[in-house]
């Protein structure tokens, strides 16, 4: 099994993303008051609550990636039932804001925004190999996932 399997597009991912985050963390730490939402502990808890909810789901779906993809399968439950990229969806939309908000910085927003947008440009090849790899599976693996835009 090559490493490659098991990470698919997400170093071109996190490439993407990469100079965003670290201008996004950089300005955060000269800057601190432009970014400072002041939503309290209102914010906080939300931030809990998306931390909550998105990093078990994250878990979820890497440790699904851990054991599927060595075995050879599409892994189309759990997670993956949700949307077609939970990795990156989780991530992008609960995870890495859920931080910005425990933190007090809307950096959190704008780094999750960048991956996301990121995800989106390089996941379709992951999704020309599922493809090419599952050829009756992963359509009909597509056709009911419940958010297949995500």
């Amino acid at each position: 099994m090559k490493l490659k399997d098991l990470v698919g597009a997400g170093d071109r991912v996190i490439a993407g993303m990469l100079p965003v985050a670290a201008a996004g963390i950089a300005a955060n730490i000269v800057w601190p008051g432009v970014f400072r939402m002041g939503s309290g502990t209102g914010g906080q808890t939300a931030g809990i609550v998306l931390l909550a909810l998105g990093g078990p789901l994250w878990l979820w779906a890497v440790g699904q990636i851990l054991v599927g993809v060595p075995r050879g399968r599409l892994i189309t439950t759990g997670p993956f039932s949700l949307v077609l990229h939970p990795i990156y969806t989780f991530v992008a939309l609960l995870v890495i804001p859920g931080v910005g908000l425990v933190l007090d910085t809307w950096a959190g927003f704008a780094i999750g925004a960048a991956l996301y947008v990121s995800s989106r440009i390089f996941a379709p090849s992951e999704e020309r190999q599922l493809a090419r790899d599952f050829p009756s599976e992963y359509p009909a693996y597509r056709a009911r996932v419940f958010l297949p835009w995500l």
